[in-house]
């Protein structure tokens, strides 16, 4: 069976530049150079798209110094570096990369691609979208109030007034579009809650304020098309700051990871049932991480959100709880990239390589 040219796409224009940088390095060393010859697709931080060549030496960059070279008219248009490949993966995290833009790139370029479709990730972006759907389909989330910067700006006491009254506090005060905790503050009175407010206005139009769970952070992993499954043991997240921010996720060396998490078999089994219904929701594809809340005391359980491109960082958990139940890093590529191709052909796509065999 001939190689699979598989293009991984990394970087972007988002907050979490560096993490895709992480995640993409990970997937190109971890997957079997027997079944795929891995083009790297890296895109600068102002939208450009570099050549594999250029994409190499970003991906051996340090995360912290992403020096990028100039662009050069000679790399050619993004569609016709993606037609170069057989199939895409993915690992642009927030915007442009999971909210359904990239993906609708890739449609056009009649790419088969690992993860959601075009409706799907930007319903997983939008944490106001997807809330919405959560509670339409019977499941259980923590209530939020939402609002746009524009809003924000001409009534600010109004749209406090509404937090106030609708949530009160703590709350938690997020950019609607966006990942890896960025932007996010949480509020225990009116000026915190203001401050949060400005500070979530820097990165998104919409705004998004959440009541406050004392609960427990843990997380399930899904995957499959039609038929998906959650299949691993949940993990537990236990930060040493006061929720999981993104120092908490990437720089905090006592964040602590703990796989399975210690919950009866019944709560877990809830869980499972409830990231498969919030994964089903969406109508998401390939692959997802689903976040929990258990609540300290009553032990209710509240879907937080929906990540459709996690991350595949050496400490992310998505691909963690796959190796804990069984499923090594180049089996799960194996996996997702089969799905896409599935996916795909199921859809009448013209362009695909083989199937790998699992």
């Amino acid at each position: 069976m001939p190689r699979l040219k598989l293009g991984v796409i990394f970087g972007g224009r988002s907050q979490e530049h560096e993490i895709s940088i992480i995640s993409a390095r990970a997937i190109v060393a971890e997957s079997d150079k027997s079944r795929y010859e891995v083009v790297p697709l890296g895109v600068s931080r102002g939208g450009r798209w570099l050549s594999p060549r250029a994409s190499e030496r970003l991906l051996a960059s340090a995360p912290k110094r992403c020096a990028l070279p100039p662009w050069s008219k000679t790399l050619g248009e993004p569609f016709r570096l993606l037609r170069a490949v057989d199939a895409a993966f993915p690992v642009i995290h927030g915007e442009n990369g999971e909210d359904g833009s990239l993906q609708g790139l890739l449609e056009l370029a009649g790419v088969p691609y690992v993860g959601a479709g075009v409706a799907a990730s930007a319903l997983g972006m939008d944490k106001a979208l997807q809330k919405e759907e959560f509670i339409r389909h019977g499941l259980p989330t923590p209530g939020f109030v939402a609002f746009l910067r524009r809003e924000w700006e001409r009534e600010p006491e109004h749209c406090l007034d509404a937090v106030e009254r609708e949530l009160g506090y703590p709350c938690f005060v997020k950019p609607a579009n966006g990942g890896s905790s960025v932007g996010i503050t949480k509020a225990h009175r009116r000026d915190h809650l203001a401050a949060g407010l400005k500070e979530a206005a820097r990165y998104d139009r919409k705004l998004v304020v959440e009541q406050a769970i004392d609960g427990r952070d843990i997380e399930c992993s899904v995957i499959g098309n039609e038929e998906a499954v959650a299949a691993t043991p949940l993990g537990e997240i236990t930060p040493l700051r006061e929720f999981y921010d993104y120092q908490a996720k990437y720089t905090d060396s006592g964040t602590r990871l703990t796989v399975p998490a210690d919950l009866p078999p019944e709560a877990a089994a809830l869980l499972r049932h409830y990231a498969v219904q919030a994964y089903r929701a969406i109508d998401c594809a390939g692959m997802a991480r689903v976040d929990f809340l258990v609540e300290r005391g009553s032990g209710r359980v509240f879907v937080s959100e929906i990540n459709t491109v996690p991350g595949f960082t050496p400490i992310s958990m998505y691909a963690k709880l796959w190796i804990a139940a069984g499923i090594n890093f180049p089996a799960l590529i194996d996996w997702l990239v089969k799905l896409a191709l599935e996916r795909h052909a199921n859809r009448g796509g013209a362009k695909g390589g083989p199937v790998p065999e699992m």
